[in-house]
């Protein structure tokens, strides 16, 4: 029962940062730029649970939060980029060769690349390809605090505390 409590405020967190990052007016000139902030929740369900446990999270975060602040488009985009990014974050924790930080940065960078297919055959143009430097950058970068953060919230997180029957 408590892991169930968990991972559904894993869920809620990552809904709520979802919510936040609505709100944030952030607009570099550079179309699909955010934050990730609700990748947090996913990172951390990542490393305190299995590749299951976190991918329901994600999948339910992302469902929840399009159909709550987006429209049909957003769940194209969102879920495009979530499961290249939890595959890609779950590839790169398996090998072990990551810190939690790489793991991260992995999942904003195929965030990002995923989005850009999707918005290649959306707008059914090739053209949308030169933004990929950009979101690479910003991947790179939302990466690295997504997973710095990460980091610092497990510092002050009792494992055994959160992996209760």
């Amino acid at each position: 029962m408590k892991k169930i409590a968990v991972l559904s405020m894993l869920t809620g967190f990552a809904l709520m940062l979802s919510y936040v990052e609505s709100l944030i007016p952030l607009t570099p000139g550079i179309p699909g730029i955010k934050l990730g902030l609700a990748n947090l929740a996913v990172v951390l369900c990542l490393y305190l649970y299995d590749w299951k446990d976190a991918l329901m999270v994600n999948v339910a975060r992302v469902l929840l939060a399009s159909f709550l602040f987006g429209n049909l488009y957003v769940v194209l985009y969102s879920l495009a980029g979530a499961l290249a990014s939890f595959a890609a974050m779950a590839a790169a924790k398996r090998a072990a060769c990551f810190s939690m930080i790489g793991v991260s940065v992995c999942g904003g960078v195929f965030h990002n690349a995923a989005q850009l297919l999707v918005a290649t055959a959306v707008v059914r143009t090739i053209q949308v390809v030169w933004y990929l430097p950009w979101l690479l950058i910003a991947g790179c970068v939302t990466g690295m605090l997504i997973g710095l953060t990460a980091m610092e919230v497990l510092k002050y997180v009792r494992i055994s505390d959160w992996k209760g029957g």
